[in-house]
């Protein structure tokens, strides 16, 4: 996959040690006894990156490399088409912590630079499934494009 687009998304959950990268990516391979994957797990985590606290600071972390199609954006054929940002914490009821927003600026500013992707291919997954409300109603969409 060359991406031509970028995806964010939130985890719907608060950051911390019950629910982060590791849980998420146990839920999507059917490894948690509740996900509903386990019938027909996926292959690895969804994202291609998360974003999370761990101790003291934010960190960016890989789920799939860049060149593999992604599990999280099937509208527009988003999955083989761009990569899937997920930032670990429920920014529909917090503002995105300044930390983590200067961690995903820098993140999505170098894939955009690397992959060659103008701010207006940066999507949150609510633009591409109304019904959805990835990265979060608090998190400022337009502002994060514009910078």
């Amino acid at each position: 996959m060359t991406p031509e687009f970028i995806t964010l998304h939130h985890s719907l959950s608060t950051d911390g040690k019950s629910y982060n990268t590791s849980a998420i990516r146990k839920w999507h391979t059917g490894l948690h006894p509740d996900s509903p994957y386990r019938n027909k797990p996926m292959r690895d985590i969804g994202y291609h990156f998360m974003i999370e606290l761990v101790r003291d600071r934010y960190e960016i972390i890989i789920g799939r490399l860049w060149n593999e199609n992604g599990a999280h954006c099937k509208q527009n054929n988003m999955n083989s088409r761009s990569l899937g940002i997920c930032f670990i914490g429920n920014y529909d009821n917090d503002p995105l912590p300044v930390a983590m927003l200067a961690c995903g600026l820098k993140l999505v500013m170098a894939l955009r630079q690397t992959f060659e992707i103008p701010a207006a291919k940066v999507f949150g997954h609510t633009e591409l499934a109304p019904w959805k409300t990835c990265p979060g109603k608090r998190f400022n969409i337009e502002a994060f494009r514009g910078k």
